[in-house]
């Protein structure tokens, strides 16, 4: 079976340079009726928080409203005569149509789009279109795969259709996005389980890469000659948010840093698993994120990334020492939230069941932010 398809290599930019585009947001989460937390969100804020963990340099076109609060690195556009995105997250609905959905999601505030005139003038080797409430327009996206070598897409940020009565989030067809001429200038395309069933994969994986993400099953990658799964890594899921942002992130940042596609995927699950364990935007151990990187760069070592092998093609073949790499990123969890004498009492001596002794999160209460920039009552 052949396991290589065509990407162009990057030649004038240095290849950590990525352009992120997306909106930050205000979430809201919701059960019974009460807000239970109030974070920052949006896919751009959940990647540029793994970006940051991973070392990982980039440019994030962003825009709030004149109620944007919150203190983050990267400053966003501030559009003064618009309020930043509000969306609400209800997790106690379980009556909707999707009974396999884990919330119901409503947007309540949208801040304007990201036109391509917003976009810098210069090229990157990377470009994500991570939008999450249509702030990304076709042309914005045109301009994208124009000033940067691989695009990576995420679907939400192509199919997300929004009630004009309550904000509810729906999703459309792909063909009828208005995006779709665009695939075959794109390099990847990641979609939710839910949000795969929207497009024909099939078809799809012969224009660019497909990345499948399965929450705790991990994630599937499809590309135009075949398909492959990438195991998960265990977790206590306390809230789902951002999770697939920070697969993401970590998928393309573990690209970034040279990975093959196989182990960047890992990077991705480990950085998706990490997330669901806490409430909005996860704060990392800084431990664990030692660890990560020094696992990542032995991994690095012993691989050839696509922009160094000197041809223009990706291998998709899992490398010699995949298992084991994921095993030590298994391990690696174990700082994650507990103390060093916690987390060590009782460790098998075998990394691969590592995840067996793996308990709740030791920080696992949930939070609620003071100084919230949405102050208007919350209506269901």
């Amino acid at each position: 079976m052949v396991t290589t398809t065509t990407i162009p290599h990057p030649q004038n930019t240095p290849i950590q340079s990525v352009l992120i585009v997306g909106n930050y947001c205000h979430d809201v989460l919701l059960q019974g009726g009460a807000v239970f937390a109030e974070t920052l969100g949006g896919a751009a804020s959940f990647i540029s928080n793994v970006f940051t963990a991973l070392s990982v340099s980039f440019h994030l076109t962003s825009k709030v409203g004149f109620d944007f609060k919150y203190p983050v690195n990267h400053e966003p556009i501030l559009i003064p005569t618009s309020k930043t995105a509000v969306f609400h997250a209800y997790f106690d609905q379980g009556h909707t149509e999707n009974a396999h959905q884990d919330r119901v999601l409503k947007r309540v505030e949208a801040c304007d789009p990201i036109n391509q005139s917003d976009l810098p003038d210069r090229r990157f080797g990377f470009g994500m279109a991570v939008g999450v409430g249509g702030e990304i327009l076709p042309e914005t996206l045109e301009k994208m795969v124009e000033i940067c070598d691989a695009v990576f897409v995420d679907i939400q940020a192509l199919i997300r259709a929004f009630d004009k009565n309550d904000g509810t989030v729906k999703l459309v067809g792909l063909k009828e996005s208005g995006f779709y001429h665009l695939l075959p200038r794109v390099k990847f395309l990641k979609a939710s389980s839910e949000e795969a069933l929207f497009m024909d994969v099939e078809e799809v994986r012969q224009w660019c890469c497909v990345v499948v993400t399965h929450g705790k099953d991990g994630c599937e990658v499809y590309w135009k000659d075949g398909e492959m799964k990438i195991e998960p890594f265990g977790a206590n899921q306390v809230d789902p948010t951002g999770a697939g942002d920070s697969f993401l992130g970590g998928f393309v940042g573990g690209l970034v840093h040279g990975l093959a596609v196989p182990d960047a995927a890992l990077v991705g699950n480990l950085f998706g698993s990490l997330t669901v364990g806490q409430v909005g935007l996860p704060k990392f151990d800084l431990r664990l994120l030692q660890i990560i990187k020094d696992e990542v760069r032995r991994r690095k070592l012993h691989s050839t990334c696509w922009f160094e092998s000197g041809d223009d093609s990706m291998s998709f073949t899992k490398p010699g020492g995949h298992e084991e790499f994921r095993a030590s990123l298994a391990l690696s969890k174990l700082v994650s939230t507990c103390s060093v004498q916690e987390c060590v009492r009782d460790v098998p001596r075998s990394a691969g069941s590592v995840e067996q002794v793996i308990g709740p999160p030791c920080n696992g209460q949930q939070k609620l932010l003071v100084g919230s920039v949405y102050d208007e009552p919350i209506k269901q």
